[in-house]
């Protein structure tokens, strides 16, 4: 029998409204004895059973729940129910050839992100009670996939990031199985990429913006689009394709440019984007300096990384974000397109549109409402988990 952990009076009400996490200082008392990453039952400070999830002491999020159901035994039939669950859910919504299939606790696995790049998964857990089932997983996938006629050549994880180390884990980075090359080329919105599952940032490629980008080509087609924060020059290759004039990518870090002019020469591109290792930063605010009427863009694409990834640095990051759309927002010309985003469930929806408020003020514009997007919905929002809700992607015409 599992240990019992009982919530004291008036504490888990995110888990009471559907949330996935309890923290240490939610939880009274602890009967029984568990080990750190095992599965508890969770009680209300009354005895009322609440579900399961597993336990760590070394974590401020103490228990990721797995389960409502107090009975439910935490078996390989629940686990593989979860992943078949997962599969088929991203067969109805999305292009499959490359996607995420398991993210976390929007898929009731928390913790656990599997990415799948044409027949290479990528693998990334930040949660010490996943640790016991992440290869039972990965087998369990494999499986289901096989059922569908498609055969998984490598399994790479890439559980290199920080946030283990909250959970009193160490970092890892390698292959689950054998050896392969883990250069994977996928094909995008008809569009070409070499992506490097083993060294590229995440695990390899930024697939939740895989239809924002493909929302932006229309726009593109026939303009001269700067595309800022470019990384390895995913929304310049989708502005060239569709048919821009020409394309100014701009990034500041070499390496990534060269991944990136090498994805427009896989493309046949090259003739239509320019690659410029500059800060974006300062790049768009020499542009908004300049005025309208010396910009040479008439639409511009600002994508950049995550300003903050804790509440406490907000602040901080919203100065910035309204720093480089203030910019873009005096450079374009009247009548011009901005497409621009946030990737921090930090900075809500309110915020962000706050923010562009204040920069369309700063910069004496209005802003026309083309599309407010979301992530692809290969990453879901699970509506009581406000942190699986962390993108936000917005088009608009500078009148």
């Amino acid at each position: 029998m599992s240990a019992i952990v009982t919530l004291k009076k008036g504490e888990g009400r995110t888990i009471k409204a559907g949330g996935a996490w309890i923290f240490d200082n939610e939880i009274d008392t602890i009967t029984g004895r568990f080990k750190n990453g095992e599965v508890v039952t969770v009680h209300d400070f009354d005895g009322y059973p609440m579900g399961k999830g597993f336990i760590n002491q070394n974590s401020k999020i103490r228990i990721r729940m797995m389960t409502r159901k107090p009975d439910q035994e935490i078996d390989e039939a629940f686990l593989k129910m979860r992943v078949k669950n997962a599969w088929e859910y991203r067969k109805t919504t999305v292009d499959t050839s490359s996607c995420r299939i398991i993210f976390g606790e929007a898929d009731f696995l928390p913790g656990l992100v599997i990415d799948k790049y044409e027949d290479v998964l990528v693998v990334e857990c930040l949660a010490l009670g996943m640790e016991q089932f992440k290869e039972i997983i990965v087998n369990f996938l494999k499986e289901i996939l096989a059922e569908d006629g498609i055969k998984i050549r490598g399994v790479y994880e890439r559980s290199d990031a920080n946030e283990r180390t909250k959970e009193g884990l160490s970092k890892v980075k390698g292959f689950i199985g054998d050896a392969f090359d883990t250069n994977v080329e996928i094909v995008e919105n008809g569009v070409h990429y070499m992506v490097d599952v083993a060294n590229g940032q995440k695990t390899g490629f930024f697939l939740d913006q895989k239809y924002n980008r493909r929302a932006i080509r229309s726009i593109a087609r026939g303009r001269r689009v700067l595309d800022c924060f470019t990384h390895t020059g995913s929304f310049g290759l989708n502005a060239a394709a569709a048919g821009a004039l020409e394309v100014e990518s701009v990034d500041i870090s070499a390496a990534a440019l060269e991944v990136a002019a090498a994805n427009a020469r896989r493309n046949g591109l090259s003739d239509r984007i320019r690659y410029t290792e500059a800060d974006a930063f300062d790049y768009l605010r020499a542009l908004g300096e300049r005025g309208r009427r010396a910009c040479p863009f008439d639409f511009i694409i600002l994508d950049p990384p995550a300003l903050t990834k804790t509440r406490d640095t907000l602040k901080n990051a919203i100065r910035g974000y309204r720093d480089i759309n203030t910019a873009a927002m005096r450079a374009l010309p009247r009548g011009g397109y901005l497409a621009t985003c946030s990737c921090s469930h930090f900075m809500t929806d309110t915020n962000f549109l706050q923010m562009l408020h204040n920069s369309a003020e700063d910069a004496g514009v209005s802003l026309r409402q083309i599309e407010l997007r979301k992530q692809a919905p290969d990453h879901p929002i699970l509506w009581n988990v406000p942190e699986t809700d962390y993108l936000v992607f917005g088009i608009f015409q500078i009148v």
